[in-house]
């Protein structure tokens, strides 16, 4: 598969876990009974600040929704629903697009598909290192053609890819104004999205305003629905607890919450939505040189690992082992990786590897002590030193030397990207809602030429990989699981814990998307 630029990959790959790919997946919705209220204004609660709202870059990606619309939309059952787009089709290298008519920008500008292209050919662009574009678009080059007349935009590409329609069509439309004038975009918005914001302020608060005569939201959404809001203010609250205790007081109207703060929420009275997520993802450094490069030592040290008590501290309470690399609801989910992990006999294993230990000496191969470097940061995750902590605690019981190291987030992404000086890493999952964005991190070049940091080579995952490419869209799916299964098998990394953060709403109500990210059409008032 091409590659773009590592900077490009690299910031997309690390930012995504805040970048909402809602590339398909199960949505929530819900739920209170009160009278709704006409007009008004909604407090939002980011755990971020904006400091653009480019929706192409890292940051603004995550507010994009508000005041930009995309070509399709994802249902509440995660089917594909229209967006500015009325009809689609797609194979696995063409997808062709019909326009609604009658959709505006936001300063009166008809949409065409002539500035569909032109938007579609700017965030895909290499050269303009577009990090929350490239995060959502395929990983192969493509090319955008228009015909006004007819309202089709037509996009092919250079090599097969299997989610066209789950990627170009799922991408924030920019108007032409603010293409014109791109840098404008970090504080104003340009798309033809149902809001628009009207004011920006640094590290917040940022209000959006509601457009009038917008009919073109998901599956034929308007803004003209009773208890929709007339304005949506989105605070910066950085602190899960500060949420929770603003939700309780009334302070805020809607936020996310994880960890044990959702307790303090139960009974409340707060309409809610749960979001599913991966606490934590393990990579073994398999560089040559480095002693997890033996695959038999790798799985003999993961079938060391007591799955349940690290699921249990990642969440911080009783949690269930992850079942896959990604979270339920992405696209090819499946529960994988109990049947295909090794067995829990890690003494077997080590002497199957010829690693043995002399009483109570050190683990050692041909002399050779066994010393691991684990590192991992609580800037991915509150629990993850924790998980780590865990780990190197049941290594060094089989007497491995383990090394537990807890970085600042730049220090980590130093050692995975550049120094490679690891041999464990405890970090996230960066919550890809389709399976073909792990590729890179799981296949091809390591740094500076690619994304792949632990130096993963595993044979059968990549010839499964060419075959799902040229299955389009969920008909390869079972592919994308048995590449996914060949990477457990061989202990290429090790998901920790799926696990649940909620939206709760206070006098609201919403549906929201696979990540958590909010409908801004489907966001209700209520008394």
């Amino acid at each position: 598969m091409p590659r773009r630029s590592l900077p490009i990959r690299l910031a997309a790959g690390v930012t995504a876990a805040t970048v909402v790919l809602a590339g398909c997946g199960s949505t929530g919705r819900s739920a209170t009974t009160t009278p709704l209220v006409a007009g008004g204004t909604v407090r939002i609660a980011a755990s971020a600040e904006t400091p653009s709202f480019d929706p192409y870059s890292a940051f603004g990606a995550a507010q994009a929704g508000y005041a930009y619309d995309s070509l399709v939309n994802v249902a509440a059952d995660g089917t594909l629903v229209s967006g500015l787009a009325s009809s689609w089709q797609a194979t696995t290298t063409t997808a062709t697009f019909t326009l609604r008519p009658g959709v505006t920008c936001s300063d009166g500008t008809p949409l065409t598909a002539s500035a569909v292209t032109r938007a579609l050919t700017y965030a895909g662009d290499p050269a303009n290192q577009l990090a929350g574009a490239q995060a959502v678009l395929p990983t192969v080059p493509f090319t955008a053609s228009a015909d006004d007349p007819t309202g089709t935009v037509s996009v092919t590409t250079t090599a097969p890819f299997p989610f066209l329609t789950r990627t170009l069509g799922l991408l924030p439309i920019v108007c032409p104004a603010g293409l014109d004038h791109p840098r404008s975009l970090d504080r104003t918005t340009q798309g033809t999205g149902p809001y628009v914001l009207t004011r920006y302020t640094p590290g917040g608060p940022y209000e959006f305003t509601v457009r009038d005569g917008y009919t073109w939201g998901p599956a034929g959404a308007t803004t003209a629905e009773p208890g929709l809001p007339a304005h949506l203010v989105v605070s910066v609250v950085p602190r899960a607890s500060t949420a929770a205790n603003l939700l309780i007081t009334g302070g805020v109207d809607i936020a996310n919450v994880d960890g044990p703060d959702r307790a303090r929420l139960t009974g409340r009275g707060l309409a809610t939505t749960d979001v599913a997520t991966v606490v934590g993802l393990t990579f073994f450094n398999q560089r040559p040189g480095r002693p997890l490069a033996d695959p038999a030592l790798r799985r003999a040290l993961v079938s060391a690992l007591h799955r349940q008590g690290l699921a249990n501290v990642a969440v911080g309470g009783t949690g269930r082992p992850a079942t896959d690399f990604g979270a339920d609801g992405a696209v090819c989910h499946a529960d994988l990786a109990a049947a295909n992990l090794p067995a829990p006999d890690a003494a077997k294993a080590l002497r199957g590897a010829g690693w043995t230990r002399a009483g109570g000496g050190p683990l050692a191969k041909d002399g050779r002590p066994l010393r691991l470097r684990l590192i991992t940061s609580a800037d991915l995750g509150r629990t993850l030193p924790s998980v780590a902590e865990l780990m190197a605690r049941t290594w060094t019981s089989l007497g491995a030397d383990v090394r537990l190291v807890t970085e600042s987030l730049p220090a980590l992404v130093n050692a995975m990207y550049r120094t490679g000086d690891f041999d464990v890493v405890v970090g996230t999952s960066p919550g890809f809602a389709l399976p073909v964005g792990f590729v890179p991190f799981f296949s091809g070049p390591t740094p500076a030429r690619g994304l792949n940091f632990a130096g993963v080579a595993n044979p059968e995952y990549d010839a499964l990989v060419t075959r799902a490419l040229r299955e389009a869209d969920t008909a390869g799916c079972d592919t994308w699981n048995r590449a996914a299964a060949a990477l457990l098998r061989s202990a290429d990394a090790l998901p920790i814990a799926d696990g649940r953060s909620t939206v709760y709403g206070y006098r609201t109500t919403f549906t929201t998307t696979f990540g958590g990210r909010l409908v801004p059409t489907s966001i209700r008032l209520h008394q």
